[in-house]
């Protein structure tokens, strides 16, 4: 090919998830931006930046000017569910192919999607494998009111009932809503032994804040007797909701900044000497920075940014991480991806305290379901 290949990075700098579209931009950009200073010869590529300010319909006017107008073939973006689910059929309609990092409530695999982000099997119910005979089996569920916080607390129900657990429960919070003193008080009245937090920008970040106040005024509700816990709160958010608001409750992902291998610290520092000594590493920085990596390894490998010659050559690769080698499945298009269980800490980091080598992704949980019915063996 002659001329730079255009790539779409189509991220939420601004608006009510800003902080996580922000890491994944950066992520991204580093990734571009050391290609660029490779002056080894070969493809060079050209990132198209957009900023859709968390709104769906932004999503899809921003993806179809990247498709239509600037040429772009390969897409790296979207952060919530509903925004994948908007550009979905318009990547179908132009075949091109989206790189989705984020983690997200699973059922779904997309011949026009690679999935570099975590699935249930890969977060959440390894959580509980590890939680519950640990923590208690009384869980209050809270969660964002769209498809994630459904889908979720969904699936926390069924695995709750085959482990013989209980829902003491359930409440949702549009993204934006920060009055939490009803769902605070509810949680007080029924005690559960730990929180499953779902919820998403705004409502989580004044969730946090409101329940580290109610652990001041009740111990019962300290982080070590009644932890809050998410599949989706990394290193990026910590500073909105206030440094020490949230230390010591609990998150899974497939990696934390603090991860302690020899490629995650030649990733630190490349990332500190772009980003600054001082910035946290978070999942969306690593995960952006992965598939951005990934998308030009493959596209190099086969001298085309041509989707289905891009997807055959990610299929046949083993791509090396920070996070540790990865492969993506080409039954489902999903990365297989280890687990790392993080109880924050007062700099906003992550202490990583249960980790498991790389999950196979099950998007449908068919692996996992007996008769239709989601199986979770607990042992005491």
């Amino acid at each position: 090919m002659v001329g730079a290949i255009k790539v779409g990075v189509l991220y939420s700098c601004t608006g009510p998830y800003g902080s996580i579209g922000r890491d994944c931009r950066d992520g991204a950009a580093l990734a571009f931006d050391q290609a660029a200073g490779d002056h080894g010869g070969g493809l060079s590529f050209e990132p198209v930046y957009a900023n859709p300010e968390g709104e769906p319909r932004a999503y899809l006017e921003q993806a179809r000017a990247m498709l239509r107008d600037e040429g772009c073939r390969l897409i790296v973006g979207t952060i919530t569910s509903l925004a994948r689910k908007e550009v979905i059929p318009l990547i179908e309609k132009h075949d091109g192919l989206l790189w989705y990092i984020c983690p997200y409530e699973g059922f779904e695999a997309n011949e026009n999607v690679i999935y570099t982000g975590a699935c249930p099997n890969q977060h959440l119910i390894p959580l509980f494998e590890h939680l519950l005979p640990r923590q208690g089996r009384r869980v209050y569920l809270i969660g964002a009111n769209y498809v994630w916080g459904w889908e979720m607390n969904r699936i926390a129900r069924d695995l709750l009932r085959d482990a013989g657990g209980e829902v003491v429960g359930e409440r949702y919070l549009p993204i934006e809503e920060t009055d939490v003193d009803r769902l605070i008080a509810d949680i007080r009245s029924r005690r559960p032994d730990f929180i499953l937090n779902n919820l998403i920008g705004p409502s989580s970040h004044a969730f946090l804040r409101a329940y580290k106040a109610l652990g001041d005024a009740d111990p019962a509700f300290r982080p070590e007797v009644r932890p809050v816990v998410s599949c989706d709160l990394t290193e990026a958010e910590i500073g909105e909701i206030g440094l020490g608001l949230s230390t010591g409750h609990l998150s899974a992902a497939s990696y934390f900044g603090t991860l302690a291998t020899p490629e995650n610290e030649r990733f630190r520092a490349r990332a500190a000497a772009a980003l600054g000594t001082e910035r946290r590493l978070s999942s969306f920085v690593e995960g952006a920075y992965v598939a951005a990596n990934m998308l030009m390894d493959a596209v190099r490998s086969v001298g085309t940014d041509e989707p289905s010659a891009v997807r055959m050559a990610v299929h046949a690769r083993l791509f090396e991480t920070p996070h540790g080698p990865m492969r993506i499945d080409p039954r489902t298009n999903h990365a297989a991806l280890p687990f790392h269980l993080g109880r924050i800490r007062d700099d906003g980091n992550f202490d990583i305290i249960a980790s498991r080598p790389a999950i196979a992704a099950d998007p449908y949980m068919t692996a996992s379901r007996d008769g239709g019915r989601s199986s979770l063996r607990v042992v005491s």
